[in-house]
């Protein structure tokens, strides 16, 4: 991704949105301009979850699901120009298919001086979060502590204003186009969400610095007043507890369960190993929470949910385990050696939720159904479209071993069969187009100690 020198038009209003205001220029730090990408053919446009939560937006937003379609084969074939970034707005030429080249602009409200002062004052509180952000990642409990303040970071259904020369009163091929192309750039820098919101990079980490510098003063005394104190900081000073200690220090890896190798028989109907096993996944589950639980915002996070008996099962084998204790694993949640192995696949894709694509099915609402039809009819040219035959929440390649799954949040899942069943082939995605290509990817691009090679595992 590569910045470039332009020429800047001013922004105003007091509605949040950029507005052009003639040739006068802004501070530089204020706009970037990205060099044009190149065609993005045979791969979706978002692979983070920001961007994809972009797309998301555009899709939920625009009412012709047409000029989706249309914008979608602009943006592939590299027909957006350089995409200029700028508080409120994003703008770029973008060829039509005749040749014609139309300014397209997309506008998304900035943050008010209040909300950024609240999402200041919360990441001088959070570091890990700029942290996160420096290393080009925005993780979700960003996004949901800015939230909790109050602060909504992401755009949501309406919040992408599209302008274009066009004069189309809706999202038109060239805004989505754009928009599709910023998903792209969203994915390799989250700091163009913060500009477009309203702060740059620079200025955004010079007011950090700032904040940090000032929290660490120390604070003056307040003058002598008058005899007495605050009724209420009598009633708590009765009821001071101590400090708590630091929290523990990460140990680098898991501790070692005790041993369980004795002289002395075992009592019968013990299995030794079985328990040497569960212990050491004990010890590394407990590695895991304790990160959790020591990592930036973790307060604020919902608590993991509590897995299933089944799911559990499934989570043990992903370690592994023995054969014998993999077959146990197996009876234990009412699976064959297989069905087991095919839900490890799953789990190590996506956890419960790639579990439960593997084993229910649902039937989508009218709603769900038409979203994922015009989603197939925007991945494809009508005469490149597979054709599928459906049951429910599975769309299955005709004359091929390949099907596509529907998530209830709108993903698609690609399977391919092996041996006569229905295996996993990759995480979900929210380009079908993405996840059919997973679906037909060779067998020896998975990993084989996954499906059903695991299956026949000594």
């Amino acid at each position: 991704m590569k910045d470039m020198d332009h020429e800047h038009d001013g922004y105003d209003g007091d509605d949040g949105y950029a507005e052009d205001t003639g040739p006068e220029t802004v501070d530089a730090a204020q706009e970037r301009t990205f060099a044009a990408l190149p065609p993005a053919h045979g791969r979706g446009f978002a692979e983070t979850w920001w961007g994809q939560a972009w797309l998301k937006a555009l899709e939920d937003t625009a009412l012709d699901l047409a000029q989706l379609k249309a914008g979608r084969r602009l943006a592939r074939a590299g027909a957006v120009g350089a995409v200029s970034v700028r508080p409120g707005r994003i703008t770029a030429l973008v060829k039509d298919r005749g040749g014609v080249q139309h300014r397209a602009d997309v506008l998304l409200q900035r943050l008010g001086e209040d909300d950024w002062d609240r999402f200041l004052g919360m990441a001088v509180e959070r570091a890990g979060h700029i942290a996160a952000l420096l290393d080009r990642d925005m993780p979700p409990h960003l996004v949901e502590d800015a939230a909790a303040f109050g602060v909504d970071l992401l755009p949501g259904i309406g919040d992408l204003e599209p302008h274009c020369d066009c004069e189309a009163w809706d999202h038109c091929a060239h805004t989505a186009a754009l928009s599709y192309q910023l998903a792209r750039l969203l994915d390799q820098d989250p700091f163009v969400l913060l500009l477009l919101r309203g702060r740059g990079e620079r200025a955004l980490l010079d007011e950090l610095q700032v904040r940090s510098a000032t929290r660490a003063e120390p604070q003056a005394a307040p003058p002598e007043e008058a005899e007495g104190v605050d009724a209420a900081e009598a009633y708590a000073s009765a009821f001071v507890l101590p400090p708590l200690p630091d929290p523990p220090a990460l140990p680098a890896e898991p501790g070692s369960p005790p041993s369980l190798d004795t002289e002395a028989a075992p009592p019968e109907g013990i299995d030794v190993a079985s328990l040497a096993f569960l212990g050491a996944q004990a010890a590394e589950e407990a590695h895991r929470l304790l990160a959790d639980a020591l990592a930036a915002g973790h307060e604020t996070r919902a608590p993991w949910p509590e897995p299933t008996l089944s799911q559990d099962a499934v989570r043990l084998a992903a370690a592994v385990p023995e054969r014998y204790i993999a077959e146990r694993l197996a009876r234990g949640s009412g699976r064959d050696r297989e069905g087991l192995a095919l839900a490890v696949r799953a789990w190590e894709h996506g956890g419960a939720a790639a579990l439960a694509v593997l084993e229910e099915e649902w039937t989508p609402d009218a709603e769900s159904a038409a979203r994922a039809r015009a989603a197939l009819a925007a991945a494809w040219e009508p005469q490149e479209q597979p054709a599928f035959k459906v049951l429910r929440s599975r769309w299955t390649v005709v004359g091929a071993d390949a099907q596509l799954r529907l998530g209830g949040d709108g993903r698609w899942w690609p399977y391919r069969k092996e041996r006569g069943r229905w295996a996993p082939a990759g995480p979900a995605v929210s380009d079908p187009a993405a996840a059919l290509a997973a679906a037909l990817e060779s067998a020896e691009d998975q990993d084989p100690r996954g499906g059903l090679a695991f299956a026949e595992g000594a």
